[in-house]
This record gives C-alpha cells, structure tokens and sequence, in this order.
C-alpha cells in the first residue's frame, strides 16, 4: 500500500466521512465560542455546563427523547443555578461553579448506573463520534448553525461586553443580557460538542482553540479566524489517528488540540517562551551597550 493510499482509506467509508463531518462541525462553533470565553475567563463556566448536561441525556434516553433535548435543560438549569447561589447567598462564583457541576455530574453518573439499557450510556461521557448516525449529523448540524449565526450576528456586541462591559452599558448595551445569551449558547455548543468527545472533553474543544488563537495574535478578528481553522485541522487529524491507531478517537481530538497548543505555547513569535526568551537577550543586549 502507497502512502497516499493509506491516508485515503478512512475516506472509503461512510461513517469515516460523518466522523470527520460531524468533528469539523462542532470543532468550528466550539473554537468560536472559545474566542470569547477564554478573553471573559468563562473557562470554569464552560467546565460547568458541560458537566452538568449529563443528567438530561441520561434522563432524555429514559423518556425517549433527543438527547439534545435532554441537554439543553440541564445545561441552562445548571446556569441558572450558579447564577442563583451566587446572588442569594455568600458564595462566590467559582464555589458555585463548582457545587453544581460536581452534583449534576455525580447525579448523571448514578443515572446511568441505575437505568437498565441496550446502549452502552457510557459513549455519553467519553464521545461516540465513530458512531454518529445520519440523523445526529443533521440534528448536531441544526444546532451547530444556530450557535454559528447567533455569535457571528452579535459578534460586536459580545466583543464589546468581553472587553470593557461597563463601555458596553453606557452605550445602551444591556451586560447582563448578553452575559445569559453568552451562557446559553455555551449550553447549546457543549450539546453539539457532546457527540463528538463526550462530556468530560467538551470543555477542551471550548477553550484549547481560543487559549491556541489568543497566543498567536493581538487582534481578536484574526481570533476569529485562527481558532477554527486550527480546530478544525487538528479534530479531522486526530479523527484519523483514531482510524489509524485504532484508539479512542474523542481522547485523540484532544490530544492533538493540545499537542498544537503546547508547539505555540513554546515557539508563537510574540507571545511564546522562544519569542521571550529571544526578547529579553536583546533587552540585556542593548542595556549592555548602552552601559558600554
């Protein structure tokens, strides 16, 4: 077998093409997304809501509803909650964060235990992207295109309130509302994510691409742009490195997200260890001439 032959072989069957279809989808309004949550420091809230869904789909699957549905509910019970804690009581917000997380999770995982089934429920929490059906391509793309839309209509505003929410006030933007439209389109996107690298990983998808951008560039715009094209790229090679290694394919989404991560955390021109390194010995350098 050439080489080129064996890079085409995944691509000769249909479930390969939904996988890496299906990746490419949610890699790209999850690395959108992950522009604005890494710039407010939402990465716990994003931890939080894509634990917190477990519950929902479990109980979704018992009722024979979409899971999605099932989601959904819990995602924005899970906002709401913390919102809730951390305005009635003293609690700060990264303990509230983590009460509720922590409780629906441990609740999901205590329904699967006990909800008698013919589906392996544990593709929930560790993705089944290999196995995603015509039906949850259309479903994950239908939601997909929603979170897409929505950010990229209100883009300027969501800017606006992640740099300077107070600017964004005063001219007759409303913070709070679009902290919630925020918060309910990272419920939506850990849904669309759910399928691919299930529930403990979500939250990877949601902040590696946008943390990877941020250390790349200066202007958010070009965020915009780096993040899901550095998504996407990475989520279709570790697709394949599933195929080709026979391993799990949502752990090597993540894997190679990170391994991208950890090259442009060491060599990013500006804003990494090389780049540094190579500033301060020309800082040095120039102190040394001029006390020469």
């Amino acid at each position: 077998m050439n080489p080129l032959d064996f890079i085409l072989e995944p691509l000769q069957y249909e479930f390969m093409i939904r996988a890496l279809l299906t990746t490419a989808i949610a890699a790209i309004v999850c690395a959108l997304l992950s522009c604005w949550l890494v710039l407010i420091g939402w990465s716990l809230m994003g931890d939080a809501v894509s634990h917190a869904v477990l519950p929902g789909v479990v109980i979704a699957y018992v009722l024979g509803a979409p899971f999605a549905l099932g989601a959904l509910v819990f995602g924005f019970l899970a906002v709401a909650l913390i919102g809730a804690i951390r305005n009635t009581s003293r609690v700060k917000e990264d303990a509230a964060i983590g009460i509720v997380f922590t409780t629906l999770f441990a609740l999901g995982l205590v329904l699967i235990s006990v909800t008698p089934s013919d589906t392996d429920l544990n593709h929930i929490v560790f993705g089944n992207i290999l196995g995603v059906s015509p039906a949850d391509l259309t479903q994950i793309t239908i939601l997909a295109g929603i979170a897409f839309v929505v950010l990229i209509a209100k883009r300027r505003d969501l800017t606006l309130f992640a740099f300077d929410p107070t600017h964004a006030h005063a001219i007759g933007l409303n913070p709070r509302l679009l902290g919630a439209l925020l918060l309910g389109l990272l419920a939506l996107t850990a849904v669309v994510a759910l399928q691919v690298v299930g529930v403990i990983l979500v939250v990877a998808m949601l902040i590696i691409p946008g943390a990877t951008a941020y250390l790349l560039t200066d202007r958010f715009g070009r965020m915009l742009i780096i993040a899901p094209t550095l998504s996407v790229g990475c989520a279709s090679l570790g697709i394949l490195l599933s195929y080709w290694l026979d391993a799990a394919s949502g752990g090597l989404v993540v894997l190679v997200q990170g391994a991208v991560f950890g090259l442009v955390y060491v060599c990013s021109p500006r804003h990494g260890l090389v780049g540094k390194l190579r500033d301060r010995a020309r800082g040095r350098a120039a102190r040394t001439q001029l006390s020469a």
